[in-house]
């Protein structure tokens, strides 16, 4: 039986192009989505759209890293990251603006964004078949698609206000051909003190490259312009629980034995939470 296609698919529907065209618009078709020329892209079950075929750059998070995310991004110690990204876009963007979210993972971020934007629609992109199931649901006028952050985007030119990118991948060029001239790129990640105690105790959780913001000044200096840089930094108590949810939803779970997880000893109750946040203008 067909699937039907999402009431906030349907909203996004004018900013999708085929990934093989590149140019042509999707409509839909006893439930999937199909350019002029005949190529055709499934919508999930889950309601989000399998635009992303062939090899992956990369396999995206698996169901216990999305399942530890959903459990841990539910204790609302992110709320602040989210709260900061959700201000930076409305600053700037009518309640009627388009955010793209790349690298979205469950949708917590985009649906930050989209509370503080009544009239707005939202468009997550990740790898991950088990986020996307979650982000297609996360907000009633949030859309869902499989992508991959480093392939050019199944987006029309210049169809976002926002592009919103939170500890994902990023595609410079990318961020600058899909946003408006008058639009904001908004990137969040991590200090070299986000998660220290933890980090401090667990020495095989993936480290915070030292140069990490001299590499995303130089990707991003040729296509944007910073506007806007604001600090969320603060001290975060854990229960045990949230302390193997945070290190289980990221790359760093596939690092970290089971022995050091199991031993609650080296597991921090209080952890600094420090991140950056940029709005960027494009050029």
């Amino acid at each position: 039986m067909p699937v039907s296609l999402p009431p906030a698919l349907d909203l996004s529907l004018d900013l999708l192009r085929c990934p093989t065209c590149r140019t042509r618009r999707l409509h839909p078709d006893h439930g999937a989505l199909r350019c002029p020329v005949g190529h055709t892209f499934d919508i999930a079950r889950h309601g989000y759209a399998g635009l992303l075929t062939g090899t992956r750059a990369t396999s995206g998070d698996d169901a216990a890293m999305v399942q530890a995310r959903d459990r841990f991004l539910s204790t609302g110690i992110y709320a602040p990251i989210r709260e900061v990204g959700a201000r930076l876009a409305a600053d700037v963007v009518s309640e009627q603006g388009t955010v793209v979210d790349v690298g979205c993972g469950t949708g917590y971020y985009l649906a930050g964004v989209l509370d503080q934007m009544p009239g707005a629609r939202g468009l997550g992109l990740d790898t991950s078949v088990r986020a996307l199931r979650s982000a297609a649901r996360v907000h009633d006028r949030a859309a869902a698609a499989a992508w991959d952050v480093f392939r050019p985007f199944p987006l029309a030119d210049a169809a976002a206000d926002v592009v919103l990118d939170v500890f994902a991948p990023r595609n410079p060029a990318e961020f600058h051909r899909v946003l408006r001239p008058t639009g904001r790129l908004i990137v969040i990640r991590p200090t070299e003190r986000h998660l220290s105690e933890l980090r401090g105790r667990l020495p095989s959780m993936v480290a915070i490259d030292p140069v990490k913001e001299q590499r995303l000044h130089q990707g991003l200096n040729p296509f944007f312009q910073a506007a806007i840089t604001e600090q969320v930094e603060y001290s975060a108590s854990l229960t045990r629980l949230d302390a193997l949810d945070l290190v289980a939803m990221t790359p760093s779970a596939r690092h970290v034995s089971r022995a050091d997880l199991n031993d609650g000893g080296l597991l921090p109750d209080q952890v600094t939470v420090s991140v950056l946040a940029t709005a960027y203008q494009p050029r």
